[in-house]
């Protein structure tokens, strides 16, 4: 697709922890421009890679600031401003705007479970008027995790209300058939769809999604870019397979926990497998499992600075 805002790969950026359970920014900010030295093309940050739902307000706010004051560029940065609360997200998506953010990405309401497409027609209706300004909104279609499901008809009335600010979707459905429905019917207007699965990534590049957001991009964005550009050509194809694989290694223990463990094995610091509770960090044998299947991948990861 061209003309994307996020056109390409990005990822769904991990939020190092320190030992008493703050952001390390430092850190952060090494991992993001390794990851936009090594195929990606922007940084889907505080999501739910990013534990966002883990950190206050406060917190999220930080952590923006704090990557632009470490260089990394807002214009590059997708973040992650949909929370269970008309005020707060209200809040933290206008602080996207003014640090310099061209879009963000919201969550549904997801404490009230089956609200109808008339009660989140309102409440986004309700969240782009309170925003105003420029920045394009981002939907974040996760059902499994908010059990709040975005469907085409709902998406037709909340894109006719607000003509040019609904800019895309990043569908984490892990289904092919609901990715390609946003595509087909809304794709020739320039709406932008991002998968969120990446074995899913050079399907519907072949149908005209903008690209990935996906987890898993912390640590296989090399491959994922090899995808994106040659989706249509025999070494995509052959990198797809490559990006599958490790999809499929990363998802076999619990996501975060491992995305991290893979992160401090490849810096050397161990410190990355630090994470807030409810999750915890993976034990030696789920370890060893993961980077053994994750090694058969044959992906060749490069290292850290």
């Amino acid at each position: 697709m061209k003309n994307a805002l996020y056109g390409g790969v990005n990822a769904a950026v991990l939020t190092p922890m320190n030992a008493d359970l703050s952001v390390d920014l430092d850190r952060m900010a090494t991992h993001c421009r390794w990851l936009l030295a090594n195929g990606c093309n922007g940084l889907g940050v505080l999501g739910t890679t990013g534990e966002a739902n883990s950190l206050g307000l406060q917190e999220r706010m930080d952590v923006l600031e704090g990557l632009i004051a470490r260089g990394i560029p807002a214009a590059r940065m997708m973040p992650g401003t949909g929370v269970a609360n008309l005020t707060d997200t209200v809040l933290l998506t206008k602080h996207a705007e003014q640090v310099g953010c061209p879009g963000a990405l919201l969550l549904p309401p997801f404490y009230y479970k089956n609200p109808s497409d008339d009660g989140l027609l309102a409440y986004f209706n309700e969240v782009i008027q309170r925003v105003g300004g420029s920045i394009a909104f981002y939907l974040y279609n996760f059902p499994q995790q908010s059990a709040v499901p975005f469907s085409v008809s709902f998406l037709d009335r909340l894109r006719s209300a607000n003509p040019g600010k609904v800019r895309g979707i990043k569908d984490s459905s892990g289904n092919y058939e609901n990715g390609l429905s946003y595509i087909e019917a809304f794709a020739r207007d320039g709406f932008e769809v991002y998968a969120g699965d990446d074995t899913l990534l050079k399907p519907l590049l072949e149908k005209g999604a903008a690209g990935c957001i996906t987890a898993a991009s912390n640590v296989n964005c090399s491959v994922g870019a090899q995808v994106y550009t040659g989706w249509n050509t025999s070494a995509g194809a052959a990198a797809h397979e490559v990006l599958a694989a490790t999809r499929k290694a990363v998802i076999s223990v619990p996501l975060i926990s491992g995305l991290k463990a893979l992160v401090a094995r490849n810096t050397g610091d161990a410190r990355w497998e630090t994470i807030r509770p409810p999750h915890l960090p993976l034990n030696e044998a789920q370890k060893t499992a993961l980077f053994r299947t994750f090694d058969a991948s044959g992906i060749k990861l490069p290292k850290a600075a």
